[in-house]
């Protein structure tokens, strides 16, 4: 093993192996040597190279989503650190423990002209939840801090230790136990590339986490009594990890005659008795001469919500436009008021609530599930119908996509139509279902989907947009594509969404400033990144191709579905019309 021989990246190096954080993606540069070396020359740990910056970020927030651990991701001073942003934003409200390192100039290089510098410290304290500052050795580069930062000598090499360790640790605390993404900012003077086989610093043992208290100060027997007096009881889900509520609960919530249980594709939870299409239901209401009528029939008295945050407009629409008596969120960590009607915040898992409450004695009764699963079952039925009568486009496209997809497969999805469109197609409940909802940006799909799948058991597939694949191609910029690696690019030529928004119209203006219509095809990305490449652009292509893309090869594969820009909003307002 091989160290730096600067003690602030010996100490932060030894702490990350004590606490377990084995998982380093670098993006290269000289400021952060010292910790690269350290890093790199240390058998514990897993080190990941990935030069754009906005990729690495979103690569190590797609490790730590799959692992459900803390992922670091190292940079160099200056603007680079400014492009881990919007990863460390997604993680922020997505809840995952992402933990960033900026090397940092001096204070006494900062602001004076020198190159590579910016005012980093605290520079994403609006979305981590800490920030530690370390502070600079005074035992390393002693003649340099003689000559421009006499200030730093005010304090001992001992202090500076102490504080340094005492930050390093409460960050690492934070991302374990909130699952928060928090900032680790290092100033190091040069020489940078010195080393050693011994740290000068005390050696760390293993620590252990102390588990978060969770309160448990609830009214139980209110709350079940609550819950057994509703005759509307709704529970929407939002994003949650696969594999996380148990059957015994799932089965009971199914079995709740008074109970609509509304899943997104992202909540991973499966039953014949969920709605799994909520805008297939919100739809026709909207369009219908009884809109008020069948909207208070739907009207909870009770809302339920747990897991992250909810991608249809139309159901938040309706809850703060009908809004319940009662609203509880199931979550250990944060409440969100997402309908402007927060009543309760219950700090447990939803596997414990539900136990605690599903299965008392029903004492109110009611058509409210009865009723909404004929309006489900008559839906169903159309989109089968629709899907006969349609031409090839982005819908069926999505049919076909969804339907063939094999079983196990770990699934992102990028943002926009991507994940609008696969809420209205069931998911086979073996596949297992990524988001990042967070933010709901389309920057980093692709980067987040290749981190996810490094430690994957199953084959990762990743279904996209033509703009969010264009926008971070940069995401297959790296050594780490494993051959079962694919993805769907669904190619419309520009943003299809924007035609299905408000405010769409036929002119140049639209088209290059809000649709930013494109010609471009993924070919040559694929053939520069070692992607065997498929191409459809038609149902009988499409068809032809699924059985080769998903067969078992030695480089990943990417097919691209092209579709009809122009057609493909008609089609799917066409579809809430139809089942309407």
């Amino acid at each position: 093993m091989m160290y730096s021989d600067i003690p602030a990246a010996q100490t932060l190096v030894l702490n990350f192996r004590s606490r377990g954080v084995k998982n380093i993606v670098i993006s290269p540069g000289s400021r952060n040597a010292p910790l690269t070396i350290s890093f790199t020359k240390n058998p514990f740990f897993n080190c990941y190279s990935i030069v754009d910056e906005r990729c690495a970020a979103f690569f190590a927030l797609g490790m730590a989503q799959h692992l459900q651990e803390p992922v670091a991701v190292l940079c160099s001073s200056g603007s680079a650190m400014l492009n881990f942003y919007p990863a460390v934003a997604e993680a922020f409200y997505s809840d995952i423990p992402l933990i960033v390192i900026s090397a940092d100039r001096p204070a006494y290089r900062i602001d004076i002209g020198d190159g590579q510098t910016i005012r980093q410290e605290n520079v994403l304290e609006k979305h981590t939840s800490y920030s530690a500052n370390l502070k600079q050795d005074v035992s390393h580069a002693r003649n340099t801090i003689l000559k421009f930062g006499k200030s730093l000598l005010r304090e001992s090499q001992e202090e500076v230790q102490s504080f340094n360790q005492t930050e390093i640790d409460r960050a690492l605390t934070v991302a374990f136990l909130e699952k928060a993404p928090v900032h680790i900012n290092i100033p190091f003077e040069e020489p940078l590339y010195g080393r050693v086989e011994e740290p000068s610093i005390e050696r760390l043992d293993e620590k252990k986490f102390l588990t978060k208290s969770l309160s448990d100060n609830q009214d139980w027997e209110e709350l079940a009594k609550t819950w057994a007096n509703s005759s509307r009881k709704m529970i929407l889900v939002g994003v949650n990890q696969p594999n996380t509520i148990e059957d015994e609960v799932l089965q009971k919530l199914a079995n709740d005659p008074n109970t609509v249980l509304f899943t997104e594709t992202t909540s991973n939870l499966h039953h014949p008795e969920f709605f799994e299409s909520i805008d297939s239901i919100i739809a026709p209401i909207e369009k219908s001469g009884k809109k008020n009528t069948l909207f208070e029939q739907l009207r909870p008295e009770l809302l339920l919500t747990f897991g992250g945050l909810i991608v249809s407009k139309k159901i938040k629409a309706f809850l703060r436009e009908y809004t319940p008596k009662e609203h509880w969120h199931i979550d250990t960590k944060k409440a969100n008021d997402t309908f402007y009607c927060l009543t309760k915040h219950i700090t447990i898992g939803p596997n414990l609530f539900f136990k605690k409450i599903v299965g008392q004695d029903v004492t109110a009764q009611s058509e409210y599930k009865s009723f909404w699963e004929r309006k489900k079952n008559q839906y169903e039925k159309k989109r089968d119908a629709y899907l006969k009568e349609i031409p090839f486009s982005d819908f069926k496209v999505f049919d076909h996509i969804i339907k063939g997809i094999p079983k196990g497969y770990q699934v992102h999805l990028a943002n926009s139509s991507t994940v609008r469109y696969a809420q209205l197609f069931p998911m086979d409940r073996s596949l297992k279902v990524f988001c990042n909802r967070g933010t709901s940006g389309i920057d980093g799909s692709t980067s987040t989907a290749v981190g996810s799948s490094i430690f994957s058991a199953e084959p990762t597939l990743l279904l996209t947009g033509d703009l969010s694949f264009f926008y971070d191609s940069n995401g297959l910029w790296n050594q780490y594509l494993r051959p079962d690696f694919r993805i769907v690019l669904i190619n419309n030529s520009g943003g299809g969404i924007f035609r299905i928004l408000p405010g769409k119209e036929d002119t140049k203006e639209f088209e290059t400033f809000f649709e930013t219509s494109h010609g471009l095809s993924a070919k040559h990305l694929a053939e520069m990144y070692g992607f065997d490449y498929l191409v459809a652009e038609n149902e009988d292509e499409l068809l032809k191709g699924s059985n080769e893309f998903y067969a078992t090869s030695d480089r990943p594969k990417l097919l691209e579905i092209r579709t009809p820009r122009e057609l493909n909003n008609k089609i799917l307002l066409g579809y809430f019309d139809f089942i309407s």
